[in-house]
């Protein structure tokens, strides 16, 4: 389990519990952090407690009817719903996931601990500040790079070439697996983290791109790549069950080989 650990010198106090629901009889209580810039006031953590009769079955369900029926100022991110676009990644009862595919049964008993993803900055409630993260996955050229002026309409894989990108592509860069890396905890600024690896060795091992060697020289750095330790959490809370520490092992081997 990937434990939620709180920045320095950050002081985060009770806040408000809200009533629980008149007349229900199988509620559940979400203990939500809250941040507001503006406010002047330290994060605090309110409670809600939810009617499980009356709500859906994923925790963004639960967000949802939250912010709707008990608190407005309630914020956080959320999109399609269905596990795609990464919006709502949150750490739930001490996992980094998605909350649109995670089931409220999911979380451990009692009440449901609900953080923004841990060692980001905080924009507001729930919403990490992912600007770096974001410009991290920019730099490892997430994009074809070709220099052939043929095929003039396609270029095409065989199915083998194409098996390869099977468990890299599948990644919605909810930054998921980065914010649940020690090492990238600890070198953020300088280690690219799980998401932008799996990234690009996705592109590294892609039959129709033509800039191989430029993109292993890029990552011949002893902060960009070899920060990784193969602590695992990054496969362990990936929402999509993909494994970026395979990726970033795959991408060293061809460091190797290309010394050879």
């Amino acid at each position: 389990m990937v434990e939620f650990t709180l920045p320095k010198n950050s002081r985060v106090k009770v806040g408000k519990s809200w009533p629980k629901p008149e007349g229900a009889t199988n509620t559940r209580a979400f203990k939500v952090y809250r941040f507001d810039p503006d406010s002047g006031e330290n994060p605090r953590v309110d409670t809600y407690h939810v009617d499980l009769d009356t709500c859906g079955p994923m925790v963004l369900d639960a967000l949802i009817k939250i912010k709707s029926e008990i608190d407005p100022t309630l914020t956080f991110r959320r999109s399609c719903r269905e596990g795609i676009c990464g919006s709502c990644a949150m750490n739930i009862g001490g996992i980094n996931t998605l909350a649109c595919i995670h089931g409220i049964d999911e979380a451990p008993k009692g009440d449901i601990a609900i953080y923004p993803l841990p060692h980001m900055p905080v924009v507001k409630d729930l919403i990490p500040d992912l600007t770096h993260f974001y410009a991290q996955h920019a730099s490892i050229m997430p994009w074809l790079e070709t220099k052939s002026n043929t095929p003039a309409k396609e270029w095409r894989q065989s199915i083998e070439d194409r098996e390869k990108l099977d468990g890299l592509y599948e990644c919605v860069m909810c930054a998921c697996c980065s914010t649940s890396c020690p090492s990238y905890w600890w070198n953020g600024d300088r280690y690219l983290g799980p998401a932008a690896l799996l990234h690009a060795y996705r592109w590294i091992i892609d039959s129709r791109d033509e800039a191989t060697g430029e993109r292993l020289d890029e990552l011949e750095d002893p902060f960009k790549l070899y920060r990784c330790h193969t602590i695992m959490n990054c496969a362990q809370t990936c929402p999509k069950g993909l494994n970026p520490a395979k990726a970033i092992s795959e991408i060293k081997s061809l460091m190797v080989e290309r010394r050879v």
